[in-house]
């Protein structure tokens, strides 16, 4: 899910406009995504003593209506458990994996509910076979030329031309390429496939995205560093039957620029390889083939 241009750098004072409506009349009821006519708006806007501005207001809304628009579209992309176990299943066949350096982790359940880490392992294999497949075509060698880190356990930091540190993360991300340093793709799974209660694990994980965004926003603006910063998100549960509000805080995360590209669910088949080819070859372009 890319953003839309025509809701890209608007104003604090129209995201305000968003995120008060969505708050104070609701993001969603009984299953779907709630849209706001302009009258019970300035009913509500007028009861908090604010200052309407028309123009403002009127474009807010209608960012509203294309919000639930683009997720309802989206929401089908999501998986569940057993979706996700099958299609992890027949990317483990496809692929040599038992070859591969990346790995299948298990979420963080415990009991029953311990699985592998299904949207993280096929992100794994999709992400290695992808820059295999681009090593190859290229006479380059896997590990060697061309990799990426699969299980970061350090902080991603960025240098400049003449390799002064730039800015760092404060968070680890779940993946990098080539590597956590100076990385051009950087990326974060939220996958709760087994999470049986809605609460702060969830909202908790949306704020460090918008965290990791300010930080990626700020290295490109002050340093003139862009690492493209990628959030991979599914459970049709989680995000869209316990969550909509959070579904809709991605979307508003989005457009205001604190992540590059939402993958949701299914999408990671088709997007993600796509966006794997296009860094390795601004990568090999200007770092290999130089």
């Amino acid at each position: 899910m890319k953003a839309n241009p025509n809701y890209l750098n608007k104003s604090s004072s129209f995201w305000a406009y968003v995120k008060l409506i969505s708050e104070r009349l609701k993001y969603s009821k009984k299953g779907a995504l709630l849209v706001h006519s302009k009258e019970e708006v300035i009913k509500k806007l007028t009861e908090l003593d604010i200052n309407i501005e028309e123009d403002v207001l009127e474009d807010a809304l209608e960012y509203i209506e294309y919000r639930a628009e683009l997720l309802t579209e989206h929401k089908d992309y999501l998986m569940d458990g057993k979706t996700a176990s099958e299609a992890y299943n027949y990317l483990k066949n496809k692929f040599p994996v038992d070859t591969y350096t990346s790995t299948a982790p298990l979420n963080k359940q415990k009991g029953l509910m311990k699985q592998t880490a299904y949207l993280t392992a096929i992100t794994n294999i999709l992400t290695e076979s992808t820059i295999r497949d681009f090593a190859d075509r290229n006479g380059l060698e896997y590990g060697k030329d061309i990799g990426f880190n699969h299980d970061p356990r350090s902080l991603s930091y960025v240098l400049g031309e003449d390799r002064n540190l730039e800015g760092i993360f404060t968070r680890r991300f779940d993946g990098a390429i080539p590597d956590v340093n100076n990385a051009h793709l950087i990326w974060e799974l939220k996958e709760y496939y087994y999470t049986t209660t809605f609460g702060s694990k969830i909202s908790g994980a949306v704020y460090e995205s918008q965290l990791d965004g300010h930080e990626a926003k700020r290295i490109k603006n002050e340093a003139g560093v862009f690492v493209k910063h990628v959030l991979i998100i599914d459970s049709y549960s989680v995000w869209w039957e316990q969550g909509a509000s959070y579904f809709c805080r991605i979307s508003d995360m989005l457009h205001e620029g604190l992540v590059d590209e939402v993958i949701i669910g299914k999408e990671v088949f088709g997007r993600w390889p796509e966006i794997v080819e296009e860094t390795l070859e601004y990568y090999a372009e200007n770092f290999i083939f130089v």
